[in-house]
């Protein structure tokens, strides 16, 4: 039995779409998980770099990094949030850390935990 072109046309679609789909569900999926990566770690350092000056504090730090988050992505990435002070190289610092978990197999599925974690500097009065 002989099939017509078009249908010999369905059956190579259909192929190349089972193979293509999860390779773009992929790509999407990862730029999904970087963007909201890189959207913490500015978090973090904006905030670090805000509790760092002379007037404010980490719990001012902190504000400002979930205030940030809450703009951009959402309130549930903005609830794993401490500051804490430190030091590097000697000098005062100021260390914002945020802990969220982004979905790694769509919104439903399981989750990928990501850290972040942002340095400054504090400021001498």
């Amino acid at each position: 039995m002989r099939r017509s072109s078009r249908g010999a046309a369905v059956v190579d679609f259909v192929l190349i779409l089972g193979l293509l789909l999860p390779l773009v569900l992929g790509v999407l999926q990862l730029a999904l998980v970087l963007f909201v990566r890189n959207t913490l770690a500015s978090a973090a350092s904006e905030g670090a770099r805000y509790a760092a000056t002379a007037d404010h504090g980490p719990a001012d730090g902190v504000a400002k990094a979930r205030g940030q988050l809450e703009g951009v992505l959402s309130a549930r990435y903005a609830e794993g949030i401490r500051a804490r002070s430190t030091t590097i190289d000697g000098a005062p610092a100021i260390e914002i850390v945020i802990h969220a978990e982004v979905p790694a197999l769509g919104l439903g599925g399981p989750a990928l935990a990501l850290d972040v974690a942002g340095h400054a500097i504090e400021e001498k009065p």
